[in-house]
């Protein structure tokens, strides 16, 4: 006994080694930064929030936001975060490999050690009855841990952890068009749903076209998209069929366009089917334009070895690329694959052409959409298939505030020119057979909203508020410009990120005290008589 327990702790000690993980030290570089025409000197040390910390010779930390370094800064900034990122996961990765492999041993030791004891208290038992009130307890207690311990072993629940530095380095490419921001729980994109890397609709054609338009969406402040930062490897996958996820998104663009299920609400595949454009997108019933397969086309503005989508599960989606920059591996039966302890999809030109089931715990609601989403908000009942029309162009007016949709049929060129107002009256003219306007049609829907950014982006109506300090310990003060824009302020409303209504005030107030409120993100709507802004601001 004293030798196998001699044994035992030998092993146990054994345990105890570490291993050091050694990183490349970071050369200084020159860095352009473009508003103030200069080069600074230093090194890369972090980026967080929009901002990239650079490192001097002397120690010194001082930081620059993204947008203003070169675009060639910008891209060793994207490739660093993502080389960091695979570095980082590939060393969790290990380090929980070796946590489980102790574990395991370490358990199946003391399993092996109990099976000696209860043996030996087994062949006691046989020379004579006086040794078994020694010996029940002792086997009991033997037999219980090696049940719990095996019991411990086979039931697993893989749980990753995505760093948010990482999903906001492959939206970044496509800002302004997109903003993010991200607690605990998620990470939010806000957009539009509109591309401007490359025309929509163009392509559609047969009985693909629904006779829907393109028409730029609110996904922003509680409507934006949500993208899990915990994902957890579901027990029992759903499949992206003709069942489940027919109705609303399966995953984000990093151009913020959402992705639908590849199968229409009929089952049939809708790229074959010819009901996509060119570059694989729509639009629905709402006049929401997305995509139903992977989009690969936005390589062209983006690095290879960087997703080019992130599902609503939370696992990214990649092309034929790993994140380390070598050739896609075997894919499994979802359209993925583990790669150094963390699951991502890839996107590919054959169905199921990105996700084939979702990977990640997910909700469905009633419908057998995916919960929680954005939503797309419909001006105008939903048409029809036009059977034999081909789109042939769609282009954005002068004043961006509408298009001209242009189709053959039967041999005529036909079009349908649209646009809205600033009040949300939206007008659409059908042109056929070359004969000039048919038919008119105004609804009245909701008012076209901006992608949170820079000041100078700002519409004429937005820019005459401003919110200060922001971030803040919770005290914010609301400025108007416009005596008259102030006096017609109908109410304030204060919201969480998740939609939930906290603080509405009548009229205008120039304080705005959230104290009593925990740190985060927040949204502040401010409702005139004619028009609406909604702004983010922050506690910390």
């Amino acid at each position: 006994m004293k030798k196998l327990l001699y044994i035992f702790l030998l092993l146990i000690s054994a345990q105890a080694l570490a291993h050091d993980a050694h990183y490349e030290k970071s050369l200084e570089r020159n860095w352009k930064i473009i508003p103030e025409n200069k080069i600074v000197k230093g090194s890369f040390y972090l980026y967080k929030d929009g901002n990239v910390y650079l490192e001097n010779s002397k120690h010194e930390i001082f930081s620059f936001p993204i947008s203003e370094f070169s675009k060639q800064d910008q891209l060793f900034v994207r490739k660093k975060i993502n080389q960091l990122h695979y570095l980082n996961q590939k060393v969790l990765s290990h380090e929980k490999t070796i946590m489980k492999s102790n574990k395991l041993e370490t358990n199946n030791l003391l399993v092996l050690i109990w099976f000696f004891i209860s043996l030996g208290c087994l062949i006691l038992f046989t020379k004579g009855k006086n040794y078994l009130k020694y010996c029940l307890p002792i086997l009991f207690i033997g037999i219980s841990f090696t049940v719990f311990s095996v019991s411990q072993n086979s039931i697993k629940s893989i749980q990753t952890t995505t760093s948010p530095e990482f999903i906001d380095t492959a939206f970044a490419p496509f800002r302004p068009q997109i903003n993010t921001y991200w607690n605990d729980t998620y990470f939010y994109v806000e957009s539009k749903g509109i591309p401007v890397t490359h025309p929509m609709m163009v392509g559609i054609s047969n009985h693909g076209w629904q006779q829907q338009v393109p028409i730029p969406q609110c996904y922003i402040g509680t409507n934006a998209w949500p993208i899990p930062l915990n994902p957890v490897i579901s027990s029992n996958p759903i499949p992206v069929d003709e069942t489940h996820f027919t109705r609303g998104a399966i995953a984000l663009a990093v151009n913020g366009v959402p992705i639908f299920n590849y199968h229409t609400n009929t089952g049939v595949d809708s790229y074959l089917d010819g009901q996509l454009d060119n570059f694989g997108g729509h639009c629905g019933r709402a006049d929401d334009y997305h995509y139903h397969i992977a989009p690969l086309h936005l390589y062209d503005f983006t690095t290879a070895n960087q997703p080019i989508a992130f599902g609503l599960d939370g696992f990214a989606v990649y092309g034929n690329t790993e994140p380390d920059g070598t050739p896609m591996l075997v894919l499994d039966s979802y359209h993925g694959h583990l790669f150094n302890g963390t699951y991502h999809y890839h996107g590919t030109a054959s169905a199921p052409y990105m996700i084939g089931s979702m990977v990640g715990e997910v909700t469905e609601d009633a419908t057998h959409q995916l919960i929680p989403q954005a939503s797309a908000q419909p001006v105008r009942p939903s048409l029809t298939p036009l059977n034999g029309a081909l789109i042939t162009n769609c282009i954005p007016n002068a004043t961006n505030n509408g298009y001209t949709l242009s189709y053959t049929l039967s041999g005529q060129t036909d079009s349908i020119v649209y646009n809205w107002t600033p009040s949300g009256n939206y007008t659409f003219n059908f042109y056929t057979l070359g004969n000039g306007t048919s038919s008119s049609q105004n609804y009245n829907g909701f008012i076209q909203c901006n992608v949170p950014t820079s000041l100078s982006s700002l519409t004429a109506y937005e820019a005459q508020f401003s919110i200060f300090p922001n971030p803040s310990n919770g005290i914010f003060f609301l400025n108007v410009k416009d005596e008259g824009i102030k006096k017609s302020i109908q109410y304030l409303i204060v919201y969480d990120i998740f939609g939930k209504q906290l603080i509405k005030l009548n009229k205008y107030h120039s304080i705005i005290d959230l104290q009593s409120f925990s740190k985060g993100v927040y949204f502040i709507k401010v409702k005139s008589d004619s028009n609406e802004f909604l702004r983010k601001i922050i506690i910390q």
